[in-house]
């Protein structure tokens, strides 16, 4: 018998959850439950990606700004330094 790794079923248990479910919702509920649980995983998949997308934006703009910072504080220190030297 095959087992599935992550919940230890059998080929057996399988068959019995799916006549199971057959059963219980008919042949014509079942398209239905599949389509609604299919738009359910897309649309948490596409919200996954728009705070993915969301947290890398952020990250670059920090990072981005950090180095305006780094550079514009070398740059006056720089020009003091300049200054410094022409007194």
């Amino acid at each position: 018998m095959t087992t599935f790794l992550v919940f230890g079923l059998g080929t057996g248990e399988i068959i019995g959850i799916a006549a199971l479910v057959l059963l219980l919702f008919g042949g014509k509920k079942i398209p239905e439950l599949m389509r609604g649980l299919g738009k359910g995983v897309k649309s948490f998949k596409e919200g996954v990606k728009g705070i993915e997308s969301d947290i890398t934006a952020s990250i670059e703009s920090d990072t981005d700004s950090s180095i305006a910072e780094k550079s514009s504080a070398s740059e006056t220190s720089t020009s003091d330094n300049t200054s410094k030297s022409d007194a």
